[in-house]
């Protein structure tokens, strides 16, 4: 369990393992996936911590700023690189192989960095709204986003198949099974429960049940749909899907 966890923070983080703790093998790295919420948990604590810190010194707007850069910083720009790639290889209109190709390429095209610079400015819209909420709601929320969106790509592992004969990508597809699924989704449960216990913020029960539901269908329906694009699922399109339902949970959040 510890090798799976500490494999998971290595790969969704730039945070250090200590040397020599992680000699995984494929089965180990790809069954890791069960624990990504786990590395939710510790980023979600990241951004409550920015936000506790910093609002006592600067203005709404630079702490907004701030929570997208830790939320950014603590991954190393790895989501948003799979995002570049993916949205770069869609845009192209080739074939299934001329994409995937385009998608190991490692330059990042004007389309791509388009849409990493909207991604950006909706994150930061949406933190701005969420601090203006009561501290108790905003702790949830910044905890929460981080967990939620790195267990998004479970159901689209669990249900795709991988669209190349290798990478990283190939593998956890092929070791995500129910077991993991399933573990996975207890630790969300646990955490959302724990969190809203601690916090009391029972009225948000029902909104936290509406969001798990919705990141379910957004994940299940993007692996189909990149399925349909590529042949099947990449490591790039887990990156993609991850900011888009952190993007997800948070319009749902902040909506009426």
């Amino acid at each position: 369990m510890l090798k799976k966890l500490l494999g998971a923070v290595q790969f969704l983080t730039i945070l250090p393992v200590p040397s020599g703790s992680v000699h995984a093998n494929e089965d180990d790295i790809g069954k890791s996936s069960a624990y990504f919420p786990v590395v939710g948990i510790i980023q979600g604590f990241l951004l409550a911590l920015v936000y506790a810190v910093f609002t006592l010194i600067f203005p709404k707007d630079i702490v907004a700023a701030l929570l997208v850069t830790a939320l950014v910083l603590s991954n190393g720009g790895f989501h948003l690189d799979g995002l570049s790639d993916t949205v770069d290889a869609l845009a192209s209109r080739k074939s299934k192989e001329r994409m995937i190709a385009i998608m190991k390429d490692s330059t990042t095209g004007p389309i791509g960095v388009v849409s990493i610079v909207l991604i950006i400015l909706l994150k930061y819209l949406l933190f701005k709204n969420v601090i203006s909420m009561p501290d108790q709601n905003v702790y949830v929320i910044l905890i929460l986003t981080p967990v939620l969106a790195r267990w998004s790509m479970l159901p689209a592992l669990f249900h795709a198949k991988s669209a190349r004969s290798d990478g990283l990508g190939k593998i956890f597809i092929e070791q995500t099974g129910a077991r993991e699924f399933f573990i996975a989704t207890c630790i969300v449960f646990g955490i959302t429960a724990a969190i809203i216990l601690f916090l009391s913020q029972f009225i948000i029960i029902f909104k936290m049940i509406v969001i798990f539901i919705m990141v379910y269908i957004f994940s299940f329906l993007m692996s189909r749909f990149f399925e349909e694009k590529f042949g099947g699922l990449t490591g790039d399109n887990m990156g993609a899907i991850t900011e888009m339902s952190e993007v997800l949970f948070l319009f749902i959040f902040v909506s009426y």
